[in-house]
């Protein structure tokens, strides 16, 4: 059975378009939602899922109508073949029905893993190259005069954390780490 899932982001886009493409392809049954694909507690989606049994073939529109992420596509096509589940993707031109839609799909599957192996690669090597040259990242560390000052006033329990955020610039994260570490200093 051909099952056809229409989905739009947000309320006042229309669903007619996907709709009309689905029934036209053959689809005996619709699940239709507006709600964001990065969203993973989408009802029809999941009550689609319930209903496909092995053999069935799930239709959409685009595949970006399943899952805006690869990582979320490449789950949803792993979910799909392990209940023998099909997948048609009319935009897409990909049926894993046929040798060469399955080959396709799992080809893009692979390009999409080694476009992330690839960023995170080009990622590491940045951070090494500005390592070399002295730069260590993240976020920069707050004076430690501005610091002292703050725990300070702290001490005084004069002020309250709000207070003393301030009149010192620092965080209230900081200020108690600094007091835990000052703390964890005193006992050892």
């Amino acid at each position: 059975m051909k099952i056809g899932y229409a989905r739009v982001s947000t309320l006042d886009q229309s669903l007619d378009l996907q709709v009309d493409a689905l029934e036209k392809l053959g689809c005996e049954k619709l699940y239709k939602e507006k709600i964001s694909g990065m969203r993973d507690d989408r009802p029809q989606l999941q009550e689609l899922l319930k209903y496909a049994r092995e053999g069935d073939v799930l239709c959409v529109y685009k595949l970006d109508r399943l899952g805006r992420s690869t990582k979320k596509l490449i789950e949803w096509s792993e979910e799909l073949q392990e209940r023998g589940i099909e997948l048609v993707s009319i935009r897409d031109n990909i049926d894993t029905t046929t040798a060469v839609g399955k080959a396709m799909f799992k080809m893009l599957a692979v390009l999409a893993e080694m476009e992330r192996d690839l960023i995170s690669e080009r990622t590491r090597a940045g951070l090494e190259s500005a390592r070399a040259r002295g730069r260590i990242g993240g976020r920069p560390k707050k004076d430690n005069k501005l610091v002292e000052k703050a725990m300070k006033l702290y001490d005084t329990e004069q002020y309250t954390v709000k207070e003393i955020e301030e009149m010192t610039g620092v965080s209230k994260a900081t200020l108690y780490r600094s007091i835990k570490r000052k703390n964890e200093i005193e006992i050892s």
